[in-house]
């Protein structure tokens, strides 16, 4: 298994989630890691990505302010802190790798592996 997400949850209503996405070491230190998000009858959409060095970091526009993405190179693991959750945010969430940092982290099709989901879902 390259990538192994895990962290999700059912919570309230500006409650807090963590997620976390293990990669194996070549694609960690050498691959953009991106989350996606997936809600029922919609599509795929972009929510946050690191550069492989971490220096660079983009988010979605609805999930900015709320959501942090970094690294932990001891472990391997992108992290997806997701803070204010509100029902919107109730999504599959999944992580991937991407080759390259640029405008195309933001594009689903450009990503090699991807990790199974992980359900968050936001109560009101």
């Amino acid at each position: 298994v390259q990538l192994q997400a895990s962290g999700g949850g059912l919570v309230q209503a500006g409650g807090s989630l963590r997620l976390s996405c293990v990669a194996s070491g070549h694609i960690f230190r050498s691959y953009t890691m991106g989350w996606f998000r997936q809600a029922p009858g919609k599509d795929r959409e972009f929510v946050a990505a690191s550069s492989w060095n971490d220096e660079n970091t983009d988010y979605a526009d609805s999930v900015k302010g709320r959501f942090t993405i970094n690294r932990d190179y001891g472990k391997n693991t992108v992290y997806l802190q997701m803070n204010s959750l509100q029902p919107e945010d109730t999504a599959v969430y999944s992580c991937a790798a991407h080759p390259t940092w640029g405008a195309g982290v933001k594009r689903a099709n450009g990503y090699h592996y991807w990790g199974q989901g992980t359900q968050v879902t936001v109560s009101s």
